[in-house]
């Protein structure tokens, strides 16, 4: 990417145009963008090397889609532990608006514990996770898509101003005259 510009979409970007793409298999290059992965598999810090091509360089945040694990096809919850860890809910599955106020999503957001539940260690590593409510005609009942969801990985920075800081060494940009 040209310097200045980061893969930075909105909830609505992330729900209406990259999840409903997905799920509708509107365009194979998606996947170039945001790679499908099963992210439980995987300890939050090395998530950032498996994600997406705009993603790469990213210092604070990593997007994936997950498919549905087999458990949740069958009606059980699904499991969201690693080998270090686990993910604990926060709060309750809220609502993503498009722009124009009609319901188009849920977020639920995710912060990862090590060690075992429920005597784990809070880290500063958080998921919100997006799935598509698809309504077919005005008349028609809204339905929950849960074959894939987005997961917005991140790691707490601190700062309220995230957008507005520059790219950590870690990032691999060097700020070197």
């Amino acid at each position: 990417m040209l310097p200045g510009f980061r893969f930075y979409p909105t909830e609505e970007e992330i729900v209406s145009f990259y999840l409903h793409s997905k799920l509708e298999a509107k365009n194979p290059e998606i996947d170039r963008v945001i790679p499908i992965l099963d992210i439980y598999q995987f300890e939050p810090w090395d998530l950032p090397k498996q994600s997406g091509e705009v993603s790469l360089g990213d210092a604070e945040q990593w997007f994936f889609f997950v498919p549905q694990q087999e458990r949740e096809v069958r009606g059980g919850r699904p499991n969201r532990t690693s080998a270090s860890g686990y993910w604990k809910s926060t709060g309750s599955q809220c609502h993503v608006y498009s722009s124009g106020g009609k319901v188009i999503g849920v977020k639920k957001s995710f912060v990862f514990y090590e060690g075992k539940t429920p005597k784990g260690t809070k880290t500063k590593w958080k998921m919100n996770e997006y799935k598509v409510i698809q309504q077919d005609s005005p008349s028609s009942v809204p339905q929950l898509r849960n074959e894939v969801n987005v997961c917005r990985v991140y790691v707490v920075s601190g700062s309220f101003r995230a957008f507005d800081r520059r790219p950590t060494q870690a990032a691999g940009n060097s700020l070197s005259s």
